[in-house]
């Protein structure tokens, strides 16, 4: 990325919640980048980094096999602060003593703040805090002192304030702690003395110069999905280079209704590109005649996209560049650098082997989804755009329950608008995580103007989440699924029943395929 002033690094010892960390440090103007604790003590040397956050881990730091670091990281005159493992990993870096406790603490927890005076806990009470620890600190190392405690943990926190060298037990990243984000404030602000000039707006105009300075006059080429990752980077580069960009759209017949025409008409009228839309849905329809495992449909879809994708891509390369929408999480789920990779994510495309650009630019790839759709509110995105719920890959691929034919495509890209449609009405679509109808492989007796029937239900689903890991089915309003009801079966040909999913997450999963 663009260079950056002030950075905090977030070294990772495999805690579940790192990424977290980095948001929280970002919410604050700081920009904050995750690395793997296998990061060598020259590279961080070399970054100028502001303070380091050691992540909290599963491990036990006296187990040797557990991931521990270069004792010399405490000696580079950068502010540290340890969270969880981190803070035990401090402790035995130090010479102070870490086993495993009679009593875990799991949960929130009361914290007893000893030392008021301490800047790390400036303003901040004997409060809950979350903590999710088996083993705890007995004894602190020389030169440190004790500045807060639990009945069951004697230090739930510890610093060296003449080393800048800071430590909590509890996570103080995530909400269940009560002054969480307060502690993390003191840290970057009073110990780490950052200023906070890290802006969405600098980003832009630093993004956009480098761009212009990377690509000079050749051509780039961006796959555009019309999710949120790749329409942003798209308006970037747009911004960037104009009309030396091509943006290719594979339309595959399985989008929701309308949202073809939709990308197409916000990027030739908004932005300053070449837009090349392939529509192909009676291809990849034939492609899944009597196909009904989720699986193969998924790989079917999937390489039928490929192949259509990359035959487009072939007619429009001519050496330049090759544009991804990349964000963050996906290099770090990836694996970036020495860290072990998660998976593969769908942003990371493989090239084929006969294509040839001089380079991949990945103008999105520091960025958090809740950063890239601020970048895209600043660009001129439409909201509808911007703030665009997830949508699989394979797209209504998975929400067609069995064969996928033409006639069940349009049954419910219908019922689908209809269900968005109230949502948006009712005012309810800003408290909902995600929201869809599903088709499923079923059909039903009803009765319609005195005549029996015999035909689709449709299923609607909408579930409220802050990671997506855990899900809960959203508390709808009966008024409201009642309407969508009605509206479904009266504007929907060959539909006599709507059902509404109520199970969470686990034990459902939020797709039905």
């Amino acid at each position: 990325m663009s260079k950056v002033k002030e950075k905090i690094l977030v070294l990772d010892f495999g805690g579940q919640y790192n990424q977290l960390i980095a948001r929280r440090v970002r919410d604050h103007n700081v920009y904050a980048e995750i690395k793997p604790y296998t990061t060598s003590i020259d590279e961080i040397k070399s970054e100028n980094y502001k303070g380091i956050i050691f992540t909290g881990g599963p491990n036990s730091v006296f187990d040797m096999s557990s991931p521990h670091y270069d004792k010399e990281i405490l000696n580079l005159g950068i502010p540290v602060l340890g969270i969880c493992y981190g803070c035990q990993l401090i402790c035995w870096m130090r010479g102070g003593k870490v086993e495993t406790s009679d009593t875990r603490e799991y949960g929130k927890i009361e914290m007893t703040v000893d030392n008021k005076d301490s800047i790390l806990f400036s303003g901040i009470p004997n409060s809950v805090v979350w903590m999710s620890h088996t083993d705890k600190i007995i004894e602190v190392p020389e030169n440190f002192e004790i500045t807060a405690h639990s009945d069951n943990c004697p230090v739930a926190a510890m610093e060296n304030v003449n080393e800048n060298i800071y430590a909590v037990q509890f996570h103080p990243e995530v909400t269940h702690t009560e002054f969480g984000n307060k502690l993390l404030y003191n840290f970057i602000f009073k110990v780490c003395k950052c200023k906070g000039d890290w802006r969405m707006e600098g980003f832009i105009e630093n993004t956009v110069k480098s761009l212009r300075e990377k690509i000079g006059d050749k051509k780039v080429v961006l796959g555009l999905s019309g999710g949120v990752d790749s329409s942003v980077a798209a308006a970037l580069l747009s911004k960037a280079v104009g009309s030396q960009l091509t943006c290719v759209f594979v339309d595959q017949g399985l989008m929701r209704k309308d949202e073809g025409d939709f990308v197409e008409n916000t990027f030739t009228k908004l932005f300053d590109m070449k837009f090349v839309r392939v529509n192909c849905g009676e291809e990849f329809v034939s492609k899944l005649k009597g196909v009904t495992d989720p699986e193969k449909k998924r790989k079917i879809i999937g390489t039928e996209f490929y192949n259509v994708f990359w035959n487009k891509i072939r007619e429009e390369a001519d050496g330049g560049f090759f544009a991804q929408g990349t964000i963050y999480p996906d290099c770090i789920e990836s694996g970036k650098g020495d860290a072990d990779k998660i998976k593969t994510h769908h942003n990371k495309v493989e090239m084929p082997d006969d294509i040839k650009f001089n380079d991949i630019i990945e103008p999105l790839c520091d960025l958090f989804k809740d950063e890239v759709r601020k970048v895209g509110e600043l660009l001129g995105i439409p909201k509808e755009l911007v703030w665009r719920q997830p949508f699989p890959g394979p797209g209504l691929g998975v929400r067609i329950i069995g064969e996928i034919t033409q006639e069940k495509i349009k049954i419910l890209q219908d019922a689908d608008s209809v269900f968005r449609d109230e949502i948006k009405k009712s005012g309810l679509e800003k408290d909902l995580s995600q929201f869809f109808a599903v088709l499923p492989d079923v059909k039903t007796v009803g009765v319609m103007g005195d005549h029996r029937t015999y035909d689709h239900l449709i299923a609607i689903r909408a579930v409220t989440t802050d990671d997506f890991m855990t899900a809960d089915f959203a508390k709808i309003p009966y008024d409201i699924l009642s309407r969508v009801a009605g509206r479904i079966i009266n504007e929907c040909p060959n539909v006599n029943r709507v059902v509404y999913d109520i199970t969470s997450k686990p034990p459902g999963t939020i797709e039905w395929e």
